[in-house]
């Protein structure tokens, strides 16, 4: 190792205090990582995102909405089919789905209307529409919390132009920490971990080039959350 290497592992190690032999040890290096997945720390949570799960909601929405996220509530499973040929309507969309092979999604009454043209399985390049459920949202940021898996392929999140999700209200939490927790109690140990976990705030958009704000420049141009309000049902 040449001598000015060392001297940056050397500032490195100083500032992790770590020693030499200790950093050299890869199963030592493992252990602290396994340890540390096993017992992560919460960061500082901001107090807005410590409100009751009623106004939780109305947070999320009220920050999602602001990033030109369109919402639209229902009050029950069998309400989301209509409300979704609805929304296609009112922006001349077309009627073909493709949905995520979810039971969430599945088990909608997509026979009600039949106009709908549903098909299942990963995003396309040619599909326009994906409707796919979420893991959760954060009311904090009003971001979408979404994860790959063999009924939730990732490239429905991103492929499709237009992306729709169906979530319920009580799947909302209040911040980034708590949604976390949240997985980390649902998917077990660090070996069922998923591939990718997306952290999604608003549909896409980027202003690299010229400072010009261009729509689904990394995934979809339009996003859409149809909420079941089954938190409200509860209380």
């Amino acid at each position: 190792m040449s001598t000015a290497r060392e001297k940056i592992f050397s500032t490195l190690r100083r500032g992790l205090k770590r020693g030499q032999e200790e950093a050299a040890s890869y199963e030592a290096a493992v252990a602290r990582v396994n340890q540390r997945i096993g017992t992560p720390q919460r960061n500082l949570v901001p107090q807005r995102a410590q409100l009751p799960q009623p106004q939780q909601v109305e947070l999320f929405i009220q920050k999602a909405t602001a990033l030109t996220v369109t919402v639209d509530r229902v009050a029950a499973p069998q309400d989301v089919p209509e409300a979704i040929a609805t929304y296609l309507a009112q922006r001349n969309l077309p009627t073909t789905l493709r949905l995520a092979p979810h039971p969430d999604v599945q088990a909608l009454p997509w026979a009600d209307k039949p106009m709908l043209s549903i098909e299942v399985g990963p995003g396309r390049s040619r599909d326009l529409v994906s409707v796919t459920p979420a893991f959760a949202g954060i009311a904090e940021t009003g971001t979408l919390m979404l994860h790959s898996g063999s009924q939730t392929a990732t490239t429905l999140h991103f492929v499709p132009d237009n992306h729709i999700v169906v979530m319920r209200s009580s799947q909302i939490t209040g911040s980034m920490e708590d949604a976390f927790a949240k997985l980390r109690q649902s998917i077990g140990g660090v070996q069922n971990w998923p591939r990718s976990v997306n952290l999604v705030t608003g549909p896409s958009r980027t202003a690299d080039i010229e400072g010009v704000p261009v729509l689904g420049a990394h995934g979809p141009r339009q996003l859409h959350i149809v909420l079941i309000d089954d938190a409200a049902q509860e209380g």
